[in-house]
C-alpha cells in the first residue's frame, strides 16, 4: 500500500515539475536588452475629487500680497560718492488674499492687516505673473484684516463667503495661498476642521504681552509663514474663514488658525465703506488688578485683599465717554454692561461688541467702596 501512495505521489508530481520547465525563458542576448524601452502608459486615470473641484473655483481669484517699503539709501551711489534722490522700494514682506467682489471698475481683495501693516506700498501678484499696485482701503488691527482695491481690468473670477456658523468639526478643510513667499504661489493643502469658535491669545503691539482675545477657526490643514491672509475653504469651494495665524512649536503640530468668514464679512463691509471699523472708546489707560500686590490693594486702594479680578484706571482723557461719566484714576472696574471684568482683554472684548450712542453700566470700586455709574459709549477721536 506503502508503494502504490508513494507512485501516486511521483506520479502527480511529474506534470508539475515538467510545466515548470516549459516556462524556462530563452537565452536573452545583450543586444535585446538594450533595445528594450521604458514607457509612460497610456491608461488615463480621472483624479477628480471634490478637494479638486471645490479648488478650482476659487483658485484664479487667491493672490500674493506684497508689502514694498521704502529703502532711502543706494548702496551703489553712496559707494561712489554719489548723492541721489531715487527711493527704492524693498519687499519686506509677503502675505496672501483674495479677490471677493468686483464693481465699479475696482475689484476688492481682503487679506490680514499684519501682511500691509508698515507698508509704503502694497502690490498684488496674480498667477499669470501680472503685478498690480494697490491701494489700501482699511485695516484693523483687532480682528487684523485689509482690504486692498486695483483696477478691475480683465480680473473675473472672485470668491464666495460661506456661512462659518455651519461649519462640523471633522469637514473638510483647504487652505490655499503663498507659504514662504511668491515662489510657492498658490499652493494648497487639506485637512479637517479641528475645533470651532476657539479663543486665542494675541499680542496686537508686538510687546510679547497679550492684549486681545480672537475667536477662531482651528484647521490642520497647513498653513506657513504666506499663508497669512489667504482663504480657508469648505469642500463646496466657499470661503469660511481667513488664514491668520499658527501656533508655532517643537512640540506642537498642525495647529492653525483662522478668522471666521462671519466675523470677517461685518468688518470687511466696514472697512471697505468707511477706511475703518468705528468702535466705542472709553478714553482710559489701565492695568490688570492681578498685577497689583496685596499691599498696594488693601492700603493704596483700599480693597478686600481676595479681590483678584478687574482692571485698575490710571489715566483718564478729557472728554472721553469715561471723563463724561465721572470715572476717576484709582478706580476699580469690575463690570461692564451686566458681565463682568476680569482684566483688560475681557473689558475690550465687551466695550468693542457695544455700539457707539448705547449707555451702559459700569460697576467700580472707589476707595473700597462699591458703586455703580452709567456711561454712554463714544466713538474714539481721529
Amino acid at each position: 500500500m506503502k508503494e502504490k501512495l508513494k507512485k501516486i505521489i511521483l506520479i502527480s508530481s511529474m506534470p508539475l515539475i515538467l510545466a515548470a520547465c516549459t516556462n524556462v525563458p530563452e537565452e536573452i542576448t545583450e543586444e535585446e536588452v538594450l533595445e528594450e524601452k521604458v514607457e509612460i502608459s497610456n491608461v488615463q486615470v480621472d483624479v477628480t475629487t471634490a478637494i479638486t473641484e471645490a479648488v478650482e473655483k476659487i483658485d484664479g481669484a487667491v493672490v500674493s500680497v506684497l508689502n514694498l517699503q521704502r529703502n532711502n539709501f543706494n548702496s551703489w551711489a553712496s559707494f561712489y560718492g554719489e548723492a541721489t534722490s531715487e527711493e527704492e522700494y524693498l519687499q519686506a514682506g509677503s502675505g496672501s488674499g483674495a479677490v471677493y467682489k468686483i464693481s465699479d471698475n475696482l475689484a476688492y481683495i481682503f487679506t490680514n492687516n499684519h501682511v500691509v501693516e508698515g507698508s509704503d506700498v502694497v502690490e498684488v501678484l496674480f498667477q499669470d505673473g501680472r503685478r498690480v499696485e494697490a491701494d489700501v482701503v482699511g485695516t484693523d488691527i483687532w480682528t487684523d484684516l485689509a482690504v486692498l482695491s486695483i483696477d478691475s481690468e480683465n480680473i473675473e473670477a472672485k470668491i464666495e463667503f460661506g456661512d462659518s456658523d455651519n461649519l462640523k468639526v471633522g469637514e473638510p478643510a483647504i487652505a490655499i495661498g503663498s507659504p514662504l513667499g511668491t515662489e510657492f504661489a498658490s499652493s494648497v493643502t487639506s485637512g479637517i476642521i479641528s475645533g470651532i469658535a476657539r479663543t486665542v491669545p494675541v499680542d496686537t503691539t508686538g510687546d510679547r504681552e497679550y492684549d486681545w482675545e480672537m475667536t477662531a477657526i482651528q484647521t490642520d490643514a497647513a498653513i506657513n509663514p504666506g499663508n497669512s491672509g489667504g482663504p480657508l475653504i469648505n469642500i463646496s469651494g466657499q470661503v469660511v474663514g481667513i488664514n491668520s495665524m499658527k501656533i508655532s512649536s517643537a512640540t506642537i503640530e498642525g495647529m492653525g488658525f483662522a478668522i471666521p468668514s462671519n466675523d470677517a464679512v461685518e468688518i470687511i463691509n466696514q472697512l471697505e465703506q468707511d477706511g475703518e471699523v468705528i468702535r466705542p472708546h472709553l478714553g482710559i489707560t489701565m492695568i490688570d488688578l492681578a498685577y497689583i500686590s496685596k499691599e498696594q490693594k488693601v492700603e493704596e486702594l483700599k480693597l478686600d485683599e481676595n479681590l483678584e479680578e478687574g482692571i485698575v484706571v490710571t489715566r483718564v482723557a478729557t472728554g472721553s465717554s469715561a471723563a463724561q461719566a465721572g470715572i476717576q484714576p484709582r478706580d476699580v472696574i469690575v463690570g461692564f454692561d451686566g458681565e463682568e471684568v476680569s482684566d483688560s482683554v475681557r473689558l475690550r472684548q465687551l466695550l468693542y461688541t457695544t455700539e457707539v450712542g448705547k449707555t451702559v453700566e459700569i460697576e467700580y470700586y472707589r476707595d473700597g467702596q462699591p458703586k455703580v455709574l452709567n456711561l454712554k459709549m463714544l466713538a474714539a477721536e481721529n
